[in-house]
């Protein structure tokens, strides 16, 4: 997926399958609604456990065709080492000022793995810094309408959630596109999910946000800023 076209919805995330763990399903929605959607991976995954970068970039299109996005793409940014440097940010802004997005998904701003929470101060100052006009990369000056932060595995109560109960089976297959990682095998076995529970626990993480909404399925974001609402009648939420 190399064209680079203006999109309506980007999510940055550290590595290849993150986005599909914490905002596959919203990703999904958003291009029933007809918007355009887009990934941009940090890494390449080359420090993994398991499987090779060149491995997890091939998983990663199958994935994205999955997700039906119009756009992937991923930065060099070692696997690992993702730093809140001045040269990261702008390899974001770059691809920002193409894609163009009117909402940025990033990750939540802790978490266990540096990546993840590096990522997400990284990806918010590279979205400041795309607005400035005198910063040049050759593309004009952008800056996303609204930042939005994947909070599935953080223990924190979402600011809202997505419906996500109509995707749920294709946000799991997309996961599962990623071989490498998800199926049995003697490497990291320690570490990572047994196949047989992948399931079980995708499903029950989405049930219990999805019990939050009033919904079946859900994915959990955190919004920082304060919301500007018109009309009381048109803000959704879930019944009392």
């Amino acid at each position: 997926m190399s064209d680079v076209t203006a999109v309506d919805v980007l999510a940055i995330a550290a590595h290849r399958d993150d986005v599909e763990q914490t905002c596959g399903g919203t990703l999904l929605r958003m291009h029933s609604l007809q918007l355009r959607t887009a990934i941009l991976d940090l890494t390449q995954g080359e420090a993994g456990t398991r499987g090779s970068a060149a491995e997890r970039a091939s998983e990663a299109e199958e994935a994205a065709g999955i997700l039906c996005v119009a756009w992937r793409g991923a930065l060099d940014i070692p696997d690992g080492r993702v730093e809140n440097t001045w040269e990261n940010r702008i390899k974001i802004v770059r691809r920002l000022r193409e894609l163009r997005p009117r909402v940025v998904i990033l990750p939540y701003w802790q978490g266990r793995h540096p990546d993840h929470y590096n990522s997400s101060t990284l990806g918010y100052e590279a979205c400041f810094l795309s607005g400035l006009a005198r910063i040049e990369t050759g593309e004009p000056p952008f800056r996303p309408f609204k930042i939005v932060y994947a909070s599935l595995y953080a223990d924190v109560r979402p600011s809202f959630v997505v419906d996500i109960t109509p995707f749920i089976e294709e946000r799991f297959r997309a996961l599962l596109a990623y071989r490498s990682q998800y199926t049995d095998q003697p490497s990291g076995g320690s570490l990572f999910v047994p196949h047989d529970e992948i399931r079980e626990r995708t499903f029950a993480l989405a049930r219990h946000y999805g019990l939050l909404g009033g919904v079946r399925y859900a994915e959990p974001f955190v919004q920082k800023e304060v919301g500007l609402v018109d009309d009381l009648t048109l803000v959704p939420v879930s019944s009392i």
